[in-house]
């Protein structure tokens, strides 16, 4: 994996907020088909990271490009429409709509059409919508979503709420995936089936993913390097056999001497 050329790369990004500094010198890259768990205490910087990479913030400092193009130069749909698609933390669905209904508005970034033949339906509109359809179709098997595809996502358990947000993240064609705290909030079956469906992401779809989380067990099964943030610096950079063993890591989590 060491060889091949990094699909992101983040340098010395800096960004601070009325005097409050939340990300200090964050470095790291995410190579194809790899899985980088981002790690820290609460407040560490790590949804602001995630901010950033999706155009939400712009850093005072630094430089990240994505598949060779600088992302602080661009406004969140154009990042989208790269090809970079994010999950958040508490999930963000419509949740008066279907499960398909969700799912297609993940490919809305995909539509090239104007809205009188959206209207009409006819053409271009009618071929792509019905390509769409196809595409939604092959994630509902992908993720097991079969049972539940035609509920209202208000009506449905958590975890699979959860599930649903994934399925529209990767309704995009995402060249790489944001994953924040993808379990959060979920019982051990849930976590289980979550964790397997990310893994099928990574290993069968070949989706490179970044993923904040605070399951350590999660963590350590699941990731190929892991990041440690501690109040916006980072700690460490490693596999997790080498991250668990760092005493900077120890000190940030325990607050004590290692």
């Amino acid at each position: 994996m060491s060889g091949q050329e990094p699909v992101l790369q983040v340098e010395d990004v800096r960004l601070g907020f009325a005097g409050v500094t939340a990300i200090d010198g964050v470095t790291f890259d995410v190579r194809p088909s790899e899985l980088l768990a981002v790690i820290g205490p609460n407040g560490a910087g790590k949804t602001s990271v995630f901010n950033v990479l999706s155009g939400v913030y712009r850093p005072q400092r630094g430089r990240v490009t994505f598949l060779g193009q600088d992302l602080l130069a661009l406004p969140p749909h154009r990042i989208a429409a790269l090809g970079l698609a994010r999950t958040f933390q508490n999930v963000e669905l419509f949740h008066n709509l279907t499960v398909l209904d969700n799912l297609m508005l993940g490919r809305h970034h995909h539509f090239r059409y104007g809205a009188a033949a959206a209207v009409l339906w006819f053409g271009r509109a009618r071929r792509a919508e019905l390509a769409a359809r196809e595409r939604v179709e092959e994630i509902v098997d992908f993720l097991e979503l079969e049972r539940w595809r035609r509920h209202p996502v208000r009506l449905l358990p958590y975890g699979i709420q959860k599930r649903v947000e994934l399925g529209r993240a990767l309704a995009m064609e995402p060249r790489l995936l944001l994953l924040d705290e993808p379990v959060a909030g979920m019982n051990v079956e849930e976590t289980e089936d979550m964790a397997r469906f990310v893994l099928d992401v990574r290993d069968e779809l070949g989706v490179p993913i970044v993923m904040v989380e605070h399951d350590m067990g999660l963590v350590m099964d699941l990731a190929d390097r892991v990041l440690v943030l501690d109040f916006g610096r980072p700690v460490a950079l490693g596999t997790p056999a080498e991250v668990r063993g760092d005493p900077a890591v120890i000190r940030a989590y325990l607050g004590g001497a290692a």
